[in-house]
C-alpha cells in the first residue's frame, strides 16, 4: 500500500513531537507501506516569517516573501528526516523544486499545475521515506512559490493524487471531523466516514479541519482522506466518495461562520440592472459576496441585502457609494452576525430539513436574517449573540448528540 501522510504545525512543533511523528511513519514503513511524508512548519514559525518580511519591507517582493516564508517547511523535513534516520528507516527530504512541484507563478497564492513523481516512485518503490515540505513548489519562471496559507494540505492531496496513493492521512490536533463544533456543543460526535460533498461544504462554511482547496481536489482525484489526531491512537474520519458510505444521514453536520458581515441598500430603484450594477462593481473590486435576498416594496423600490466578508465590508460600503448606476436612500451595516448551515448529503433524498431549522431556531426566539440553500445544505444568517444556542438546538433537533 502507497500512503501519504501529512503532519500539520502542532504535530511537528519541537523535536520531542517530530520524534513522535517518526515513530508514526516508522509503524506505516514497518507493515510494509510505501510512505511519503508532507509536513508544514513549526507551529508558529511561518507567522514569525511573515513578520521578518513586513520589517525588512512593507512593500516587499513577493518572489523574496516566498523565499523567506517557505524556509519554515523546509527546516521541519530536514529534522524529520534526520530522526527518521536515527530510527533505522531510509529516509530523505525533497525540496519542492527537487520533486519538482511544478505550480504557476501567482506568488503567495500559487496553483500546482503538476508533479513529477518518476524518481520519487522509484525511491518509495526501494523502501525510502520521502519527506517533502508543503506549501511550496516552483514557478514557471524557475523561482520558489508557496500556495497560500493551508497550502500543505494542499500539497498532501496533490502528491498523493500523483503517486496514486491508497490514502492520504492528515495528521492534525483533533481526532478527526465533528458534527459540530465540540468546544460549543459538548454532545458533538464524530463522524467515522464523511463524503467529499459534505467535507468541503462543512470547510467552507466555517469547519477548521481541512482547507477547502484541498478537499476539492480531493473530490476531483478521488483521493480517499483520512483525518486524525497526531496525539492519540484513535481511529479518525474518513472522507470519501458517497457510494463508500452505507447509511447516509439525512444531516452529517453543522457549520458555523463568525467571518461575515451583512450590507443593506433600503430603497434601491427596483428597475432591470441594478442588481447587475450593484454585484458587478463588488466583483470588478474582488469583493466576494456570499448571502443574498431582495424584499420588493410596493413603492417601486426595494431593500437589498447581502453578505460579505468582515475585513471586506468597509471597502464593499464604499464601493456602493461610488456606483453612479445605483440609487438609494440608506447604507445599513451590521457585522455583528453569524451563518450557520446544515449539511448532508441525504437532503437529496429526504425533505423538512428546512423546516425543522426554522422551528428549531424559532422555539429559541432567534431571528433569522437571511437564507440561502443548496442541494445539500440551508444556511442561516442569525444575530452573533445567538451562535452557541443556536448550533445546540439544531445539533439536538437533527439527532446529532452522542449517545
Amino acid at each position: 500500500m502507497r500512503i501519504v501522510q501529512k503532519f500539520g504545525g502542532t504535530s511537528v512543533a519541537n523535536i520531542e513531537r517530530i520524534q513522535a511523528v517518526a515513530e508514526r511513519v516508522k509503524a506505516e514503513v514497518d507493515a510494509g507501506h510505501q510512505v511519503a511524508v508532507v509536513v508544514s512548519a513549526m507551529s508558529g514559525v511561518t507567522n514569525q516569517l511573515v513578520e521578518y518580511c513586513r520589517a525588512a519591507s512593507p512593500m516587499h517582493d513577493a518572489r523574496e516573501y516566498d523565499v523567506v516564508v517557505s524556509t519554515g517547511e523546509q527546516v521541519t523535513s530536514g529534522l524529520l528526516a534526520m530522526v527518521l534516520q536515527n530510527l533505522g528507516v531510509q529516509a530523505r527530504s525533497w525540496m519542492g523544486w527537487q520533486v519538482p512541484i511544478h505550480t504557476d507563478s501567482v506568488h503567495s497564492k500559487s496553483r500546482i499545475d503538476s508533479i513529477e513523481t518518476d524518481e520519487l516512485v522509484s525511491r518509495l518503490e526501494k523502501g525510502q521515506v520521502a519527506v517533502i515540505p508543503g506549501f511550496q513548489g516552483l514557478g514557471a519562471d524557475n523561482r520558489i512559490t508557496t500556495l497560500g496559507r493551508g497550502g500543505s494540505d494542499t500539497t498532501a492531496v496533490a502528491l498523493a493524487a500523483a503517486l496514486n496513493a491508497d490514502r492520504c492521512d492528515i495528521y492534525t490536533d483533533v481526532e478527526g471531523v465533528y458534527t459540530t463544533d465540540p468546544r460549543i456543543v459538548p454532545s458533538a460526535r464524530k463522524l467515522d466516514k464523511i463524503t467529499y460533498e459534505e467535507m468541503l461544504e462543512m470547510a467552507s462554511l466555517g469547519a477548521k479541519v481541512l482547507q477547502t482547496r484541498s478537499v476539492e481536489l480531493a473530490m476531483n482525484h478521488h483521493v480517499r482522506l483520512q483525518v486524525l489526531s497526531s496525539f492519540t491512537t484513535a481511529p479518525g474520519t474518513l472522507v470519501c466518495d458517497e457510494d463508500e458510505i452505507v447509511e447516509k444521514e439525512i444531516v452529517s453536520g453543522i457549520a458555523y461562520s463568525r467571518d461575515e458581515a451583512k450590507v443593506t441598500l433600503i430603497g434601491v430603484a427596483d428597475s432591470p440592472g441594478i442588481a447587475a450594477s450593484i454585484f458587478g462593481s463588488l466583483a470588478d473590486a474582488s469583493i466576494n459576496v456570499d448571502m443574498i435576498v431582495q424584499n420588493v416594496s410596493e413603492d417601486g423600490t426595494t431593500d437589498m441585502t447581502f453578505t460579505v466578508g468582515r475585513a471586506d465590508v468597509d471597502r464593499a460600503r464604499g464601493v456602493v457609494e461610488r456606483a453612479e448606476a445605483v440609487t438609494y436612500s440608506e447604507v445599513r451595516v451590521d457585522s455583528q452576525v453569524v451563518k450557520v448551515s446544515v449539511i448532508g448529503v441525504g437532503m437529496r433524498s429526504h425533505v423538512g430539513v428546512a423546516k425543522t431549522m426554522f422551528e428549531a431556531l424559532a422555539e429559541k426566539s432567534i431571528n433569522i436574517q437571511v437564507i440561502s440553500t443548496s442541494e445539500i445544505k440551508v444556511s442561516v444568517l442569525i444575530s452573533e449573540e445567538y451562535t452557541e444556542l443556536a448550533l445546540r438546538s439544531l445539533h439536538t433537533a437533527f439527532g446529532l448528540d452522542a449517545e
